[in-house]
């Protein structure tokens, strides 16, 4: 327990086998808890987490108050009783969650693997694995911890692996990744007895990188992420594999990226904590005007009793019989900050949520996937979004790609022509084709049936350049690709469908038929593609022994490394991208590179150099992979069309509407954005210009900011302001090339400056940051996985349902809580004023006008539940109206229904209510008689017939505020009105008297009278 925590790790080293030496290093087991308690801890620890909220401290402080005679005129129960209720429901609910991470933590820590102990495979618990341990894996099993794979049964040492948890994508198995073995572990035998070392980085959360090195048998072997099983993944289409255990439980990748996520608050919600604590400033100073009249009267009136009507023996003057009097008026008054308040907001949001979970509306059948709610803190600022900043591709858009155009060598050929109207027909030429692709230009494949040269070689690269794997069904007849993007299976498409049909892949080959002919190319390199680079490469060895760079990749960095001679045709195929861009197309530029045996010797050599390097090892790739990628010739271009989804203008105008601020945040060209614009009806005819803002320096962004495709530089700190008052002032704005980290960085300017709600809306794991950054998130469960779903706060499977999310549940939301909210502090200031105008009746001794029993069921039987149904069910018009009439949705975004103003308006009403709740009953029972002549004015009448007129009074209010009425509504609202006259029959009766006299004084009518006016003083 008090064992000294392990230093951080600088580095990981690893004995194969060897559990002493591993175990010295104290490395985590492989057992992960993601729960918070156990059956010990609970108690305490939820307890103690309960209490950093103020409001539980604040009243647990009134509690122990109420314990303390000389201050306290209420029974201790009228405060424990509403704690224990708030306490007990949030414990519930806190134990409930951890029961089922409880749960799924002892399946998987339960989970069997085999393990090599001592040369032989046992089974043991993953609980039980430890680093350093080897493990075999047999198809369709989870990948215990994170490993290095060792040995496989698939040629040429290839591991299939699906990404099921670690990467969110649930489509079975939709993507393989391929995972090289050293050379001489392909044995199993040397596997079983392996005694290697291993040095490594320590443990991150970097799913797509790894460096490391192996030493075995006096050699060295450089580790990579392809060299790497993942905890998460399942082994597909793999008969058994062994893997050494480098990282386990808590220090896998997956559990490194499994970190909290950061907590959002509404504006409600922070309006709400500020109102409460003017409330508590209120209630302070009431305490300090009774107080102070408690001493007035003590010294002027008071003393004048003192031998039939003592001070206490503890309080000796009147200055500390007011000091006790202002704590005794504090517990009194405590209600005007009810702690039933945060528990019912919490109900009315799980309400919300659940509503958001169960509309039909917004189930996609096609994907069969609904709607979810993954928080209920955030529903009503759904109410009031001023801003949403959309992804385009698989948000806008279907991200199902077809090749649409492409450009070789200057001649564009198109997927649509009005001179060729019939699709062609690619099975007599070629029986490998895609029945399903289309195409119309049949200039395009007689050039490929005559032999093009450039042709061929445009669509040799687009089967040799990606990382698409194949499997072939049905005996070699049917061959399926499976994609990392669907860019890239439309590509790869296209070539197999005009002869170029890729086959297979080793890890040092790829196998294509090229014309009907089999062809295998040696892979020499692999020059990986990612954000920075934004292009790919592979270097390859044809059968001839020529060797040959393809390179694809975005034209910006593309282009400007090709050779000299290719500035015509870069012009011609320049102007082509623009073309394609202004179709909304997603673009391509192609290129290669010949290389002599000698030039590949030597950058070989500085590649394996930096391959190897142990330091900095990213950046000396890259240097290596910019001085290979220079003096390319230029193929062509290619045109992905990628279409909107159904319903994205008609949302986009409706939303537009409601006053909400559309922009779109998109890596794509501008031309391409400017199109997607239009076509999305972002950009319509009848705006009076577009301007483009296109300057690569601060000086020039400066000088044409006006208008809607922004330039990263407008996001440098000294044009923030221009940036933001330029943009703002737009219908629609349209950022383009923008990098994951400057659409998060958009976002925040927005909520710095202009502090209105932002919403972020995207599909794939590029749109998380920005996700995250925005007050409320929105991940569409797409073709990219569900990064951003895990990500968000509301996630659906289309674009067209935030019209829905926002303009009918948000706008609901909104209303419902600020309804209960106004009519919540109503009803308490209310019921608790009654008690401050008491005081200056009853000599200020903190006498309190209910009864004890009435005031601790008043917020939690006479008006919770009414309360309650008007926050879940109400609603001003139905959801068509909501959709038909936007502009309904404005007083959300201007905050107008619950604010500040209305929050004293409520109060004021409040105070109205409590003084004709008092004064009435007073000025009529002061002077009433009996026909005997005894006078009505006892406690017992007074405190049941204000008591009595409050229910009735603040019932009827709810039934005037309610604006939908349901079932639920009508039993609530009328049943706690029932409940209240039963309660006051049995609580009065004289059954209950005779078996607790000591709790129960009131029996039809109290022999104890109370003065309510100085004139019954003789």
């Amino acid at each position: 327990m008090f064992r000294k925590k392990p230093p951080p790790e600088e580095e990981r080293r690893v004995r194969a086998n060897d559990r002493e030496y591993n175990e010295k290093f104290q490395y985590a087991s492989n057992c992960i808890m993601t729960s918070k308690y156990n059956i010990v801890t609970f108690l305490p620890v939820n307890l103690f987490e309960q209490f950093q909220e103020v409001a539980n401290t604040y009243f647990l402080f009134l509690l122990i108050l109420q314990l303390i005679p000389q201050i306290s005129s209420l029974s201790w129960f009228t405060t424990i009783v509403p704690l224990a209720l708030v306490l007990s429901i949030t414990a519930v609910k806190d134990a409930t969650d951890d029961y089922f991470r409880h749960k799924s933590d002892n399946q998987v820590n339960n989970r069997q693997s085999q393990v090599l102990i001592r040369g032989l495979l046992q089974n043991e618990k993953w609980m039980n694995v430890r680093v350093g341990d080897i493990i075999k894996l047999e198809n369709k099993q989870f990948v215990a911890a994170d490993l290095l794979l060792l040995s496989s049964s698939e040629p040429h040492g290839l591991c299939y692996i699906e990404t099921a948890e670690l990467d969110g994508s649930e489509e079975t198995p939709q993507f393989t990744y391929r995972l090289k073995v050293p050379h001489h572990l392909q044995k199993e035998q040397d596997t079983r007895h392996l005694t290697a070392a291993l040095v490594c980085e320590p443990p991150n959360n970097k799913l797509d990188r790894f460096c490391g090195t192996l030493y075995w048998r006096d050699k060295k072997y450089t580790l990579t992420n392809q060299n790497m099983l993942l905890r998460g993944c399942v082994l597909r289409n793999t008969e058994t594999c062994y893997g050494l255990v480098i990282f386990a439980g808590p220090d896998t990748k997956l559990m490194q990226n499994s970190g909290s996520t950061k907590f959002k608050r509404t504006s409600i919600d922070r309006l709400m904590n500020t109102l409460v604590l003017w409330i508590f400033g209120f209630l302070v100073c009431m305490g300090v005007i009774l107080a102070v009249g408690n001493a007035v009267w003590e010294r002027e009136v008071g003393s004048l009793f003192q031998s039939y009507l003592p001070w206490d023996p503890s309080v000796d003057n009147f200055l500390f019989s007011a000091f006790l009097s202002f704590w005794s008026y504090v517990i009194i008054l405590n209600t005007v900050v009810p702690i039933s308040l945060y528990v019912s907001v919490e109900v009315i949001r799980l309400g919300h949520s659940y509503f958001i979970n169960w509309d039909q509306e917004m189930f996609c059948s096609q994907c069969n996937t609904a709607a979810e709610a993954r928080t209920t803190t955030l529903n009503e600022e759904l109410g009031q979004v001023e801003y949403i900043f959309s992804d385009k591709t698989g948000t806008l858009t279907q991200n199902i790609m077809t090749f649409n155009k492409c450009s070789i060598n200057g001649q564009t050929y198109v997927l649509r022509s009005p001179f060729y109207l019939q699709r062609l027909d690619f099975t007599p030429f070629n029986p490998l084709a895609d029945p399903d692709f289309c195409f119309y230009d049949d200039t395009l494949l007689e050039s490929v049936k005559v032999g093009d040269a450039h042709t061929h070689k445009f669509f040799r690269l687009l089967s040799l350049c990606h990382t698409v794997m194949s499997e072939e069904k049905n005996g070699q007849m049917e061959l399926v690709y499976k994609a990392q993007s669907p860019d890239e299976g439309a590509l790869v498409t296209a070539a197999r469908n005009f002869g170029f049909v890729f086959r297979s892949r080793t890890p040092g080959t790829i196998t294509t038929t090229e014309m009907g002919r089999p062809v295998t190319y040696t892979l020499l390199a692999i020059l990986d593609f990612n954000n920075i680079r934004k292009r790919m490469s592979v270097i390859v060895r044809d059968p001839e022994g020529r060797i040959c760079l393809y390179c694809k990749g975005a034209d910006t960095v593309l282009l400007e490394r090709l050779h000299p001679c290719e500035q015509e045709l870069m012009n011609v195929t320049s102007d082509h991208l623009h073309e394609y861009a202004a179709d909304g197309l997603r673009t391509l530029a192609l290129a290669y590179r010949d290389l002599s045996e000698d030039e590949w010797e030597a950058w070989s050599e500085s590649y394996c150099c930096a391959d190897k390097a142990t330091s900095c090892r990213e950046d000396r790739l890259a240097a290596a992979y910019e001085h290979i990628e220079q003096d390319m010739m230029l193929l062509g271009a290619t045109a992905i069309e990628d279409k909107l989804q159904e319903g994205v203008p008609e949302t986009i105008a409706v939303l537009s509407l409601a006053n909400i601020k559309i922009w779109v945040l998109t890596g794509d060209k501008q031309e391409t954005a400017v199109n997607i614009g239009y076509s999305c009806k972002m950009l319509t005819d009848d705006m009076p210009e577009v301007f483009i803002i296109s300057g690569n320096t601060v000086h020039s962004v400066r000088q044409e900011l006006r208008l809607v495709c922004l330039s990263a530089h407008a996001l440098e700190a000294d044009m923030e302001t221009e940036f933001v008052s330029t943009a703002c002032a737009c219908k629609a704005v349209i950022c383009c090339r923008v990098t994951p980290l400057q659409k998060a960085q958009v976002v925040e300017l927005i909520k710095k400056h202009k502090k209105a709600v932002t919403l972020a809306i995207g599909d794939g794991a590029n749109d998380v940051s920005m996700i995250k950054s925005a007050h409320i998130g929105v991940g569409i469960s797409g073709q990219e996985g569900i990064q951003a779903v895990l990500a968000s706060d509301y996630s659906f499977s289309q674009f067209r349902f935030l019209q829905r999310l926002l303009l009918v549940h948000g706008r609901w939301s909104y209303l419902r809580m600020c309804r209960f909210l106004c009519y919540f502090f109503y009803k308490n200031f209310a019921f608790t004023m009654v008690h401050f105008w008491f005081g200056f009746f009853c000599g200020f001794s903190a006498q309190t006008v209910y009864d004890q029993y009435f005031i601790t069921l008043y917020n939690i039987v006479y008006t919770s539940l009414p309360v309650l149904a008007m926050g879940i069910f109400d609603q001003d018009v139905p959801d068509q109206r909501s959709l038909e009439y936007p502009k309904l949705y404005e007083p959300g975004q201007l905050n107008l229904l619950f604010n500040k103003r209305e929050f004293f308006i409520c109060i004021a009403q409040g105070i109205y209510t409590s003084v004709v709740l008092f004064f009435v009953p007073c000025a009529v029972l002061s002077d009433a008689t009996q026909s005997t002549g005894e006078p009505l004015a006892d406690y017992q009448t007074f405190a049941v017939t204000t008591a009595t007129a409050l229910v009735i009074v603040v019932s009827v209010q709810i039934a005037l505020d309610t604006g939908f009425w349901t079932v639920i509504n009508h039993v609530f609202v009328w049943g706690s009105l029932g409940s209240y006259f039963s309660i006051m029959l049995a609580l009065h009766s004289q059954t209950l008297f005779l078996i607790f006299p000591n709790q129960f004084h009131f029996v039809g009518r109290s022999p104890l009278l109370v003065v309510l006016t100085d004139r019954h003083i003789d």
